[in-house]
């Protein structure tokens, strides 16, 4: 972020998160902050990424410069690293007593959380915060891009501060995690007594991290259009809806992408058989490595479903389990990859021994298999309660595998189901159902089965997914049009893309917020109004309502 270095008319961002692959990741999170800065410099938006200082970051870290030294909390001393890796700009916060620990970056050897963890995300977001206000030389930000709650105290800190700062745009990846710690450590966090109040930090009685970043942020993103809508209801808020919508005026929904040249099944190291993307004949020696990877017979005419997930009530995993003896016959096989809840591991381990030549299961976390699944199985199951993004849908539709999915959130914005009039138009790209319950997804899965025996119909439904996009390209765009429109530049670019969005109605007479910076004061101006309308979209949006809803 040298100004030096700064190509005209580019934007700034920190970009602030608590994981980020290939350094350490647990889910979708570090997915996106790994492949979105790539994305945004196509837009003229320069990312550099503070993270703390895990082993595997500072391992990963290519010359850095400790480019500062301060005690951003009390009794917490940590030094600043500017540097790269895999091609990214980093800044890394050297702390060993928070953060120079091995594994999960959330738990510890027992699987509980780190009982320290408030006081570790709160340095993360104290320190970002500290260089938004412009007290580090050495990293100047326009805006910052703060994700989930582990970021959530970033915007809190520059109110209260009440020092000149960078705006704060605040992105929700699951609402379901929100950051909730004792009262008590109010002073700990380094935040004033009055913070402790409704329109603070104050969430039940405890310090809410998601809490505070959804009321002080400037915009508020979220990662699927649907799921901006469904976090506004009491079903889906998370007893944050009715914060959301009083914040509506300030809340958007882009869609996650994947990065294209990552999930490639050309150069993919994971998978065994390389092919083109939209070449269904190609994948299929995958698909018989792969059932004798976990000892299943090599039947290419068996209907291959496969699940790869965190093992939890949020994904619907438990459903799957109980409904699995009714879905698994001569016909069809199931492998599952994944780990979580130990309940829902056991239940998947028993399964895989009472019906060893229909169900295998790996339980436990791999990359590696992870890609691999994707070009192998026929359809790919996802089973959500409720699905903020989701990505393995768009990893599943970029290698030709057919997802199943529920139809929530980000899964409904990025399939069409294969339903008589999306056959007919040719436009389907997976089957959706609605509700997230056992016998709707015994139906969808046996609609599958149904599907997969007409092969003509079924390949033309793996093309479809095959080409359908699932690269950053359009939702980077929407970041960039946002960070402009929050900084009042006039510079959006002219040639806007076709783009997934949802934007509600601003609040009339809203003052305009204004930032001094190291390099003069600038007016953060909020411009009312909705982003201007396009017929390609409206013609899109009419298409899903009508292909999306089975007749």
């Amino acid at each position: 972020m040298d100004r030096h270095h700064q190509a005209p008319g580019s934007i700034r961002v920190l970009s602030v998160a608590s994981e980020m692959f290939p350094f350490v990741k647990t889910g979708g999170l570090g997915d996106v902050v790994g492949s979105l800065p790539v994305a945004l410099r196509a837009e003229g938006v320069m990312v550099t990424t503070l993270l703390p200082g895990y082993p595997a970051v500072l391992d990963a870290l290519e010359g850095p410069v400790r480019v500062a030294e301060f005690t951003p909390l009390p009794d917490v001393t940590v030094s600043l690293l500017d540097g790269h890796a895999a091609g990214h700009h980093l800044l890394v916060i050297d702390c060993p007593a928070l953060f120079r620990r091995k594994g999960n970056p959330y738990l510890g050897p027992d699987g509980a959380d780190w009982p320290d963890n408030g006081l570790r995300f709160a340095t993360l977001s104290r320190v970002a915060a500290t260089i938004a206000q412009g007290r580090v030389a050495a990293c100047l930000p326009d805006l910052v891009l703060a994700h989930d709650w582990q970021a959530g105290l970033t915007a809190a800190y520059t109110h209260y501060d009440g020092l000149p700062a960078a705006p704060v745009v605040h992105t929700i990846h699951n609402i379901a995690f929100q950051g909730r710690f004792p009262a008590a450590d109010l002073a700990n966090f380094g935040l004033p007594p009055h913070a402790f109040a409704i329109d603070g930090v104050e969430y039940h009685g405890d310090i809410g991290f998601l809490k505070a970043g959804l009321h002080f942020a400037t915009w508020i993103t979220t990662v699927s259009p649907t799921y901006a809508r469904e976090i506004q209801q009491p079903e889906w808020g998370m007893g944050l809806d009715g914060l959301l919508r009083a914040r509506s005026d300030r809340l958007i929904g882009i869609l996650n992408g994947i990065d294209t040249d990552d999930w490639n099944p050309a150069t993919d190291p994971a998978v065994l058989f390389p092919y083109q993307v939209g070449d269904i004949r190609g994948r299929r020696p995958n698909k018989r490595a792969f059932q004798a990877e976990f000892g299943l017979p090599q039947d290419p005419d068996v209907f291959l479903l496969g699940l790869v997930s965190r093992l939890t009530g949020q994904k619907g995993v438990d459903i799957l389990a109980d409904i699995a003896p009714r879905i698994l016959d001569d016909r069809t096989q199931l492998v599952v990859v994944g780990s979580g809840d130990a309940a829902m591991e056991q239940a998947f381990a028993r399964l895989s021994r009472r019906y060893p030549d229909r169900l295998a299961c790996h339980i436990g976390y791999s990359e590696q298999l992870g890609h691999r699944i994707q070009a192998s199985v026929d359809g790919l199951l996802i089973p959500s309660r409720f699905e903020p993004c989701g990505l393995t849908q768009l990893c599943a539709a970029r290698y030709g595998c057919v997802p199943i999915a529920a139809r929530v959130g980000g899964l409904a914005d990025t399939i069409i189901d294969a339903n008589q009039a999306a056959m007919t138009s040719n436009v389907a790209t997976g089957l959706l159902f609605s509700p997230t319950d056992g016998d709707t997804l015994v139906n969808a899965v046996r609609r599958g089965a149904n599907l997969y025996r007409d092969r003509a119909r079924w390949m033309a439904l793996q093309r479809n997914a095959a080409h359908y996009d699932v690269s950053w390209g359009h939702k980077a765009h929407e970041y960039a049009q946002l960070f402009r429109r929050v900084l009042g530049r006039n510079d959006i670019a002219a040639n806007d893309h076709d783009h997934d969005v949802l934007l509600a109605r601003p609040r009339a007479g809203g003052r305009r917020p204004r930032r001094a910076g190291p390099i003069g004061p600038h007016a953060i101006d909020l411009p009312h109004g909705r982003f201007p309308p396009h017929a390609a979209r409206r013609a899109r949006v009419r298409a899903n309502s009508l292909h999306a809803r089975p007749h």
